[in-house]
């Protein structure tokens, strides 16, 4: 896997992954930057659910679960100090469908966070992280 980041002017840089796809990363006013993208750990979390998400809808889909909405969410506890690391994650799964099995949906997170979303996998041994879900109507 490769990436890069191209400075722009003041904090704003674009980074680029190894397939070519684009991302704008940028600093707040107060510490010199103009708004313009994404802040690092904003990406990182991104990253942890969009990885968790597709990996729970596809075993989801494979379980035959009639899933019709789907969204994660992810919320932090950082440190007051620099750096300012996640001290505690909560990952939250809101789930739409029909007839939907509560040990399903809880099989599929356990295979995502122990088995095979590598975000987790890299991050959870220094950031505990909390997964919960709920079913929406």
């Amino acid at each position: 896997m490769e990436a890069s980041v191209t400075l722009q002017d003041g904090m704003h840089f674009i980074a680029t992954a190894g397939t070519g796809f684009t991302v704008d990363l940028d600093a707040a006013p107060a510490v010199g930057g103009a708004d313009k993208g994404f802040r690092p750990l904003e990406l990182m979390a991104m990253s942890l659910v969009g990885c968790t998400g597709m990996d729970v809808i596809s075993i989801l889909r494979k379980m035959r679960q009639d899933v019709t909405g789907f969204k994660v969410n992810f919320k932090a506890e950082q440190s007051a100090n620099h750096p300012k690391v996640f001290t505690e994650i909560h990952v939250e799964y809101e789930i739409r469908g029909s007839n939907l099995e509560p040990d399903k949906i809880e099989k599929a997170i356990q295979l995502s966070a122990e088995r095979y979303c590598p975000v987790q996998a890299m991050v959870e041994p220094t950031v505990p992280i909390r997964h919960t879900y709920k079913i929406v109507v």
